[in-house]
């Protein structure tokens, strides 16, 4: 469930076959059924890239394999370190529960200790890109891409002494470019099963609603730190008492 992609390049071969069969049907039947289907095609790739779940360019874990009955969770948070890491870890040790804390590159460089708390307390770290182009990592090229997945992994091996296993990419967009870094590196992917959309929105309670509906054994829980509008933290202390209220508790993946 955890393992990089075994051939990070196939996309290319299913994008030339597909061009292809779209030519020759185009050629055999006319414009009326080629024109469509290049469109069709192409809206098909652009899926692969935008939908944050997409395993098209690449495998994406989006939950785990837990039985019915296992009420445990993946709780994920994204984008620190940042001043709300340390409110984060007291929540959560409050609780008794455990966390994977996506770490953006040259945010846990400036804070090099509060990546180090968060492996100190018992919780795991993840790459999350090391400069987070929230608006354009979507459309970066093979070289950014790279650079922004192996800054980021050597910024965090650095820091940590091991280098981390998981990645989350910016946003949940994937690119067909991300895929190979992630094998150099031996990265998994991870995606997510239940979100509350709170790195955008400060209602703690819609956020925690949101997340509600798709909690089940094996979810995969995406969360945030340090957003503009100051509500993280809130929905986090929310969510962990909503979840023992339900009798959900925590699991983190083997290894970092």
């Amino acid at each position: 469930m955890d393992r990089p992609s075994p051939h990070p390049h196939a996309w290319w071969l299913g994008l030339l076959l597909s061009q292809a069969l779209v030519a020759l049907l185009w050629w055999r039947l006319g414009w009326q059924w080629g024109l469509p289907l290049m469109l069709a095609s192409h809206a098909l790739l652009w899926w692969g890239v935008l939908a944050p779940g997409s395993a098209l360019y690449g495998p994406v874990l989006r939950r785990l394999p837990l039985a019915a009955g296992d009420r445990r969770v993946w709780l994920t948070i994204d984008d620190g370190p940042s001043d709300d890491t340390l409110p984060i870890l007291d929540l959560l040790d409050s609780h008794g529960a455990r966390a994977s804390f996506f770490l953006v590159g040259e945010r846990a460089r400036q804070r090099p200790e509060l990546v180090r708390e968060i492996l100190r307390r018992g919780h795991a770290i993840g790459n999350h890109s090391h400069g987070h182009p929230q608006a354009w990592f979507w459309a970066l090229g093979p070289r950014r891409m790279a650079r922004e997945i192996d800054t980021a992994q050597a910024v965090l091996t650095e820091i940590s002494g091991d280098p981390p296993r998981w990645f989350r990419a910016v946003v949940g967009h994937a690119n067909p470019f991300v895929h190979g870094p992630l094998k150099r590196h031996g990265l998994a992917r991870v995606g997510w099963s239940a979100r509350g959309f709170d790195g955008v929105r400060g209602d703690a309670r819609r956020a925690v609603r949101r997340i509600e509906r798709d909690l089940a054994p094996g979810a995969i829980v995406l969360l945030h730190e340090g957003a503009a509008h100051g509500g993280n933290v809130e929905t986090i202390a929310l969510l962990l008492r909503r979840m023992a209220e339900l009798g959900y508790t925590t699991v983190l993946p083997r290894g970092r």
